[in-house]
């Protein structure tokens, strides 16, 4: 009898553990708080040690950060099989883009999405995917235009032409709501072009350059943005690799890789007479800004007092 007691109690414990490890693992949209005029600081450095188990793509959902950010957060660390113990940089520290703080914000190097409710002193932030080599996605000024839920898939004629060539067989005029459809559960339209804010029906590819030009999120994600952003809320996609800001007392900068990397690192015509101006003459800023932009880690970092 104190056997199957025993048996029972462990079968209890494993069913907890793997409860307790699912719901650990959900990923969560992170709201933060707005500095104030003048500062750009949003956010707190987390750490995580690694787990048997644990891969990025698992982490990166659980902190809802992209998956690029965090190899490029942890250079060292295989991102398939991290050793045991290790500790990671979570990427859940930025500055926020340059630009007015209203609507959407996407800027596409650091792959994420800001959105500033109106009349809320809060920032919503989502790691997305955007558009691969050859497929970017655009910068624009536009708005959301329109709202879809179980949205069809209809692909383009240069989509089907492509498709058939990397694949050798005919993709379908149309593809209904459903688990073969690649925009998932929700989608919101840019203006009234083709490009779309979507879900996915793949883990894969959130916070990576893996689309066709259109912008991906978590399926938790699209569907919160779904219900809370309005039609006709500006969306502006911008490009900014080096984001600078003046905080009380210190300065910091945080870098990423360009979009169209030169053997990956961020060229030298990046590198404007402001972010030079921002940086100074101090020979120890100029080496952390070398630094910064030959190993790019989207990480914000604080310059030396001069």
């Amino acid at each position: 009898m104190s056997n199957l007691f025993s048996n029972v109690f462990t079968f209890k414990k494993l069913i907890c553990s793997f409860l307790l490890s699912f719901v650990v693992f959900v990923s969560a949209a992170k709201t933060y708080n707005l500095p104030p005029e003048g500062s750009r600081l949003i956010g707190d450095m987390q750490y995580h040690e690694v787990i048997k188990g644990d891969y990025f793509q698992r982490i990166a959902e659980h902190y809802n950060v992209g998956f690029l950010a965090l190899m490029a957060a942890n250079p060292s660390v295989d991102p398939f099989l991290p050793t045991l113990g290790h500790q990671l940089v979570i990427p859940s520290q930025m500055l926020l883009p340059f630009g007015k703080r209203e609507g959407i914000i996407i800027n596409l190097p650091e792959l994420r999405l800001y959105y500033f409710p109106e009349n809320s002193d809060k920032v919503h932030v989502f790691p997305v995917g955007v558009g691969r080599e050859g497929l970017a996605t655009p910068k624009t000024i536009s708005y959301i235009g329109e709202k879809r839920k179980d949205p069809v898939w209809r692909p383009t004629t240069e989509m089907k032409a492509r498709y058939f060539v990397e694949h050798g067989r005919k993709l379908a005029d149309e593809v209904p709501a459903g688990p073969n459809n690649p925009f998932g559960k929700y989608a919101l339209r840019l203006g009234t072009s083709v490009y779309l804010l979507h879900g996915s029906n793949q883990r894969f590819g959130i916070g990576m350059r893996a689309s066709s030009g259109c912008i991906r999120l978590y399926d938790d994600d699209i569907e919160w943005l779904y219900k809370h952003v309005a039609i006709n809320t500006p969306v502006k996609i911008v490009d900014q690799t080096i984001k600078l800001s003046y905080e009380p007392n210190k300065k910091l900068i945080e870098v990423h890789s360009p979009l169209t990397p030169d053997n990956g690192e961020v060229s030298e015509t990046d590198i404007t007479s402001a972010v030079r101006a921002f940086v100074g003459d101090f020979p120890e800023n100029k080496s952390l800004l070398l630094n910064q932009v030959t190993n790019p880690k989207g990480l914000v970092t604080e310059l030396h007092a001069n």
